[in-house]
């Protein structure tokens, strides 16, 4: 039976540092040819997925971790926030000294600030996943337009908001500020969490998975999942196997059916082959 296959991007596919294994290139071409789907399901927008991505050959993605859905070049979903609620997110992060970048389709927008103000936390994620220092914003975020200001940051084409957190009250408080919104962190787990996020409220992976299979009229006991991070569970959970990779995080672990190699050690490749894809 073909199966229909969601893999995650950052720490799945590429490695934390935009590394692209031939291996897992090898794996997804060869699953494709043998007729099986394939999907990227990733916090990216689409204008984050740059050609050598794009380049290995898909069927589709699912971006901004469930907001937007695409199946071969067909929008099957995308669900933004709408202008008046992104001019609120704005002037609260602002008054909240909160720098952070705006995520769409048509590209990431970065708050007057955020280029020299998020460089210590985007070091610090990159640390945390074993990659090397990050000397330069601009080579970590090759897609952001730094520097935006007033009605710049006023957007109607939304996917999601990423913001630095100075603590983890931070989070908590701007939760509370935005109760209808989904409400994330990232960069690790609770008080040692580096970014906030919001997005359009019941909007998940698990979700996009569900959107996309009722457009294709597949069945959900034909997918499998493949992802690295606690974002990455209600993916696991909608798809009826999950592979965590093992760099992934534990909770990531956990919930999956089956963990396996790094990224950067083949664990895609591996995983593909384990489950007869190739």
């Amino acid at each position: 039976m073909n199966k229909i296959i969601f893999i995650d991007v950052d720490g799945t596919l590429v490695d934390y540092e935009g590394r692209l294994p031939e291996s897992a290139v090898t794996a997804i071409r060869t699953a494709r040819k043998n007729g099986h789907r394939v999907y990227i399901s990733t916090g990216r927008s689409k204008a984050e997925v740059y050609d050598p991505i794009w380049d290995i050959g898909l069927d589709g993605m699912v971006g901004g971790n469930g907001a937007y859905v695409e199946d071969h070049g067909q929008v099957v979903l995308h669900r933004m926030i709408p202008l008046e609620q992104a001019k609120r997110i704005v002037d609260w992060l602002h008054s909240r000294r909160l720098e952070f970048y705006l995520e769409s389709n048509s590209g990431l927008y970065a708050s007057e600030n955020f280029e020299q103000a998020g460089l210590r936390s985007i070091q610090e994620y990159s640390r945390r996943k074993g990659s090397d220092a990050v000397t330069n914003m601009r080579e970590a975020f090759p897609a952001l337009i730094f520097g935006c200001k007033g009605e710049q940051l006023y957007r109607d084409d939304l996917n999601k908001v990423s913001y630095l957190l100075n603590s983890y009250q931070d989070f908590l408080d701007t939760r509370e500020q935005f109760p209808d919104l989904e409400n994330n962190t990232w960069g690790g787990a609770g008080e040692t969490a580096l970014f906030g996020d919001l997005g359009v409220k019941g909007i998940t992976k698990a979700s996009a998975v569900e959107a996309l299979l009722r457009h294709l009229g597949a069945d959900q006991k034909d997918t499998i999942a493949f992802g690295d991070a606690k974002i990455d569970i209600p993916m696991f959970e909608a798809c009826a196997y999950s592979v965590c990779m093992g760099s992934g995080g534990e909770e990531a672990k956990a919930a999956a059916d089956y963990v396996t190699d790094d990224v950067e050690k083949d664990g895609l490749y591996k995983a593909f082959d384990r489950l007869g894809l190739l």
